[in-house]
């Protein structure tokens, strides 16, 4: 008899391949998302609180400087970009909508990926997550500061100067204001989920509010000639438009790490999602149609501040100025907060697998808040934002974000093979074309950043392995004899 060959369509138990490969089933997700070692998270938002979490990080610097950056290169047409960026930004929201209501955990796609991925591309999911919410919490808070002199020069004609608003390498000492509002939400964070969601969403309706308010001045001084030609750069530029737009729909997927805290999460967060990302894409195109009809689109060239100057130019007066200028700080000071919860829930998940030190994933028991995690992520965003240029750092939360959408959309085919009989509250439509069109859009996007870019991001990467290789494969939860994981596929 002929000797059998060995087989290879599986790693040896043991292996370093199965140990990359190696899945958490999601039976195991769930049954995490109510128990741990330092205890569990509770679950006290409803779908209010869930679709303000997820404006709250959307909705913030990208309106109020954004404008100036598209409008000289999609011309009237900007009004369109954003409606193709929302499409592009659909199509990864319809399976964040069906994983979330499937799995319900704190880790959001880097859960999923642990499902269906394994835990390499978990890690690389996680790592990505950390370098988005992380990074650009300090990355927005640097930007705070700007507004803040805004706000200040508008009122009452002071500013706060550079030695103290500037980090060092940009000509200042520290950044006063960015660290202040890191430290603010850290506290806020502290003091409990409902509470943070609760000044969450006084926050986001004081934002709307302020662009209604510039879309009620610049309707004022609409001109419908000012629309035409809609076309200007043709339908290349209202393309490229859409590209630089896309990211200000990035935050959307804030709600799927509320997944341990949502009290029906499998009704509550499709519905989030969705609901949240219609309100903003309802808002950013009433906001750019308001915009471009009020200011011929080729005076908007090397413009930052347009809302401002249009309301300026429409008659709004130095009162509408200041009150548009506040609505900027709230909104950038609302991204902090969410962006900041959900990258202490990301750690959380990591921790609770093993991946991270014990120390993210222990809960205080009178206020349900994982308190060493948010005091140390808190603390360490809050010196970054300080004291760093963020510089090319800062552009590589776009690539990461981009990944870990990628990600999201290959988790929703692979559950939808590998676990058809698993319950789903929410379905994407036209599967596995939409997801895998989803995951397209984003690769291609991330082909279209600068190479400056992909050079910070692998490095990131490279950092994140070399932690992986000392730390977590050795900790994994999935590791440990008690643990059971399927064997990789």
């Amino acid at each position: 008899m002929a000797p059998t060959a060995p087989p290879t369509a599986a790693a040896r138990p043991g292996s370093l391949r199965s140990q990359l490969t190696r899945r958490k089933p999601v039976e195991m997700l769930l049954a995490d998302a109510g128990a741990g070692d330092g205890g569990h998270l509770r679950r006290t938002l409803g779908m209010g609180h869930l679709t303000m979490i997820s404006i709250g990080a959307t909705l913030g610097t990208g309106i109020f400087v954004v404008l100036g950056e598209a409008v000289p290169v999609a011309g009237p047409a900007v009004v369109l970009s954003f409606v193709v960026a929302g499409v592009i930004a659909l199509l990864s929201a319809l399976s964040y909508a069906e994983l979330a209501g499937m799995i319900p955990a704190a880790g959001s796609s880097y859960s999923y990926s642990y499902a269906t991925l394994g835990e390499l591309a978990a890690w690389v999911c996680g790592w990505c997550l950390v370098l988005e919410y992380g990074v650009s919490v300090a990355a927005v808070a640097v930007g705070w500061g700007q507004y803040v002199n805004e706000l200040l020069d508008a009122t009452v004609g002071v500013t706060i100067p550079d030695a103290w608003s500037q980090p060092p390498g940009a000509g200042g000492h520290v950044n006063l204001p960015a660290l202040v509002v890191v430290v603010l939400a850290t506290l806020v964070l502290l003091r409990g989920v409902t509470e943070s969601a609760r000044v969450n969403t006084a926050m986001v309706v004081v934002k709307i509010l302020a662009l209604l308010l510039f879309c009620a001045v610049a309707f004022t001084a609409f001109r419908a000639g000012n629309l035409t030609p809609l076309f200007p750069l043709g339908l290349a530029g209202m393309s490229s438009g859409a590209a630089t737009l896309f990211f200000s729909y990035i935050g959307f997927d804030a709600a799927s790490t509320a997944g341990e805290e949502a009290r029906n999460p499998q009704r509550d967060l499709p519905r989030a999602i969705m609901l949240s990302l219609g309100i903003v894409t309802v808002l950013y195109c009433l906001v750019a149609l308001a915009a471009v009809g009020a200011m011929p689109w080729r005076r908007f060239e090397g413009t930052e501040a347009a809302l401002a100057r249009i309301v300026d130019q429409a008659g709004g007066g130095s009162v509408v100025v200041g009150l548009l200028s506040l609505g900027a700080v709230v909104a950038i000071a609302s991204v902090v907060l969410t962006v900041l919860y959900g990258q202490i829930r990301i750690l959380f998940a990591m921790s609770r697998d093993g991946l991270v030190p014990p120390l993210f994933s222990r809960v205080d028991r009178r206020t349900g808040v994982p308190r060493a995690n948010t005091l140390v992520v808190g603390l360490f965003v809050s010196a970054l934002a300080a004291v760093v240029p963020l510089g090319e750092l800062a552009n590589a939360t776009s690539i990461g974000t981009l990944f870990a959408f990628a990600l999201v959309n290959v988790a929703v085919v692979i559950l939808r093979r590998t676990r058809p009989e698993l319950p789903r509250a929410f379905r994407v439509p036209l599967a596995p074309l939409v997801p895998v069109l989803g995951a397209a859009l984003c690769c291609y996007a991330m082909l279209s950043l600068g190479a400056s870019t992909w050079i910070v991001f692998l490095g990131w990467m490279a950092l994140g392995l070399c932690l992986y290789a000392g730390y977590g494969r050795r900790h994994s939860r999935l590791g440990r004899p008690a643990a059971a994981p399927v064997p990789p596929q």
